[in-house]
């Protein structure tokens, strides 16, 4: 999960979930899964079913990347703080 910056709320968070070979789930059935088990400002507002994730030469998640991604998916103007 990553979050990405929100105006009302000032961040909002999303999944990306990798989906083994073979394997089938809907963003309905995640969210409903979240429910009850986590509390509810923690259910992720979007969800993302992804290829792969990308990575560093040594295969770690660069976050900041998925981060950039959504923010340019979704359209959204971020401000820079000093």
């Amino acid at each position: 999960m990553i979050g990405f910056p929100d105006a009302k709320y000032g961040e909002e968070i999303c999944a990306w979930i990798v989906l083994k070979p073979g394997e089938s789930l809907t963003a309905d059935a995640v969210t409903d899964f979240c429910r009850g088990q986590i509390a509810h400002y923690k259910i992720p507002k979007h969800i993302r079913f992804v290829e792969g994730f990308p990575t560093t030469v040594t295969g770690k998640v660069q976050k900041f990347a998925m981060r950039e991604a959504m923010i340019a998916e979704l359209g959204l103007n971020v401000q820079e703080t000093a």
